[in-house]
């Protein structure tokens, strides 16, 4: 069953439209060189928060306005562009926002929360502790708590796979990251609501195997670490309603290296000069992966975002793979 209508999906997008206009979806022809597959990159690093996940906290956000259950404020826990994602939405309509990050987190994308008007606290060694701890704090403070997975969250998100199967109806394949789910299952909604016959291909890091051990086994099978320098597929504890989706509606689930994922930062800086995060640059090195079977095809990669600390960049373009 599809967790929203067209005419949801519709109005959602124009609510996203208050901020984030459509972001490019470009065929780099040096790209199609180095793969053999015409590759189109989807930008969502293009946002005002360099992310996709701009898109569902707006959605979020203004359902509850509009239902007239607005709260006192907002908590989450993140690795960053949930938050930010989080942060903007509440400054939309004026209200605060407490974000949750673990120690060592992204300095760069905890000033981009704060620059959002949003507090920042740093609990927790992983983002999982850090959403146990968000739990806690919303008792105390009252706020309501907004998940990292939640059909407006992903409705919102949706709004890009619209764009991009709208401008690109005969794509063959798309490659995204699978974090806590919300892109992967709005991809794989609009797909069928169009009635596409793409594959839709999750990405997760071979050192964060939570979504993909549990897409074999057919059920969530958390793990004990995530230890990726691709902050955005850190899970360790998949949820039972993204993985139905995408058990459903996914072709396969490919792990990626770490090596992977910086040789991709690389070759997408490179080859489109945009610059990628982990998570934004899987898509692409699970592709190098599958290019074989892909030779002569049309495909899709999400650049889900670009919000890369500097340090880490310039260790990946200098040639190196980062630790988590």
């Amino acid at each position: 069953m599809a967790l929203f209508t067209r005419q949801e999906l519709d109005d959602a997008t124009q609510i996203v439209r208050s901020i984030v206009p459509p972001t490019p979806a470009y065929a780099w022809p040096l790209l199609a060189r180095r793969t053999g597959v015409d590759v189109v990159v989807k930008h969502e690093n293009h946002t005002p928060t360099g992310s996709f996940k701009a898109r569902g906290g707006l959605v979020f956000v203004e359902r509850l306005r509009r239902s007239g259950r607005l709260p006192n404020g907002l908590i989450t826990a993140t690795r960053g562009n949930h938050g930010q994602s989080v942060a903007i939405a509440a400054r939309q309509v004026g209200i605060p926002a407490l974000i949750i990050v673990p120690h060592g987190n992204s300095l760069e994308k905890n000033a981009a929360m704060k620059a959002l008007g949003a507090e920042v606290v740093v609990a927790g060694r992983d983002f999982d502790e850090s959403r146990a701890i968000a739990a806690e704090l919303q008792a105390e403070r009252g706020y309501l708590s907004v998940p990292s997975f939640h059909r407006d969250l992903v409705m919102g998100v949706a709004s890009y796979a619209l764009e991009l199967f709208t401008s690109h109806d005969d794509l063959d394949a798309v490659f995204v990251p699978i974090g806590m789910g919300s892109g992967i299952c709005g991809l794989i909604t609009v797909r069928d609501m169009l009635g596409l016959k793409t594959d839709i291909i999750g990405v997760v890091a071979e050192k964060a195997p939570a979504f993909s051990a549990s897409f074999e086994m057919g059920r969530p099978m958390p793990t004990e670490s995530a230890a990726t320098f691709a902050d955005g597929m850190a899970c360790r504890d998949p949820q039972p309603e993204p993985l139905e989706i995408i058990r459903a509606g996914a072709s396969a689930v490919v792990k990626v290296t770490e090596d992977e994922i910086a040789e991709a930062i690389r070759a997408l800086y490179t080859d489109t000069h945009n610059l990628a995060e982990g998570a934004g640059a899987a898509p692409l090195a699970a592709l190098q992966q599958c290019r074989d079977r892909l030779s002569g095809k049309r495909v899709a990669v999400i650049q889900t975002g670009g919000n890369i600390d500097m340090p880490i960049a310039t260790q990946v373009l200098n040639g190196l793979t980062p630790s988590p």
